[in-house]
């Protein structure tokens, strides 16, 4: 019997060591697939052009120069098109959760016909490509007067986001306890107010990861904001901005760079900063005791 037990004590004692080696090697070998293509698009940014052309292959550069994120912040215009992307993004962001919380919580709570079907319908809309729903949409706000405004690029990132938003919230509500909210109603809260205080609370981790859903998006997304903005330079988003920097000739690659980078690093930070709520315990603490 003891013999039995040896091997797989050993064998339990390799798999444990084997994993603790293989753990740091493989997040090591992650990071720097992943993250060496942005360093070297950090690096292209603060090189001087003709040292560039001198010396292509070096990674590392010689002098350090922000002439490039100078040109691009000013010259470019990338201060503008960053406002426009920071409202556009929140305004974004903060319309869809306010329509995602009360319809997902009405899918994963409530009994009406239909519910089961109603979220393959929410997610309907993406069995469609973006370039059929671009020409009607194109349009309807050309006669409107909403086409060359930043309003009308929120409307359209709202109908993009909220479908998929309320699809991911409604998975999250369903994993918080029933009890806590009956909980609630006997201490008296009504629909609203257990939304407010007990659902939200718990449902952080899953507001967090759905509104930086929604923030990359509208960030991001280049087809509808080419479409609606392109008459207007004044009203452009980042993307479009990139966009210009890439189509020209006479742009260096050290300033298209550092239009990358413009764009890149919001996303970045935004993502480290909501991290912590990202892996926060889902519902620790909230039965009632």
């Amino acid at each position: 019997m003891s013999r039995a037990v040896e091997p797989t004590m050993s064998r339990d004692r390799f798999e444990r060591g084997l994993l603790r080696v293989l753990r740091p090697v493989v997040i090591a070998f992650l990071f720097l697939i992943t993250g060496f293509p942005f360093l070297y698009m950090v690096m292209l940014s603060v090189r001087d052009i003709q040292e560039l052309i001198l010396d292509p292959g070096s990674l590392w550069p010689r002098a350090f120069t922000l002439d490039t994120y100078e040109n691009v912040l000013t010259r470019q215009g990338f201060l503008i098109f960053l406002k426009n992307s920071a409202i556009v993004s929140v305004a974004s962001v903060l319309v869809t959760l306010l329509i995602s919380i009360p319809g997902a919580y009405a899918v994963a709570r409530l009994r009406f016909f239909g519910r089961r079907q109603v979220h393959f319908l929410f997610l309907a809309v993406y069995l469609f490509p973006a370039i059929v729903l671009a020409i009607p949409l194109f349009v309807f706000f050309t006669m409107i007067g909403l086409r060359g405004s930043l309003i009308g690029l929120v409307l359209v990132y709202i109908a993009q986001t909220v479908p998929v938003t309320v699809y991911m919230l409604r998975n999250y509500f369903e994993t918080v306890p029933q009890s806590v909210e009956e909980a609630a109603a006997i201490d008296g809260c009504t629909r609203l107010s257990t939304i407010w205080r007990v659902v939200l609370p718990l449902s952080k981790p899953a507001l967090m990861a759905t509104g930086l859903y929604a923030f990359m998006i509208a960030w991001n997304e280049f087809l509808f904001a080419l479409l609606f903005l392109v008459e207007r330079r004044e009203s452009w988003t980042v993307s479009l901005g990139l966009s210009q920097l890439a189509g020209s000739i006479e742009i260096p690659t050290t300033v298209l760079m550092a239009g990358s980078v413009v764009l890149t690093l919001p996303i970045v930070i935004v993502f480290f900063a909501s991290e912590r709520l990202l892996t926060e315990g889902l519902t620790a603490g909230a039965e009632k005791g």
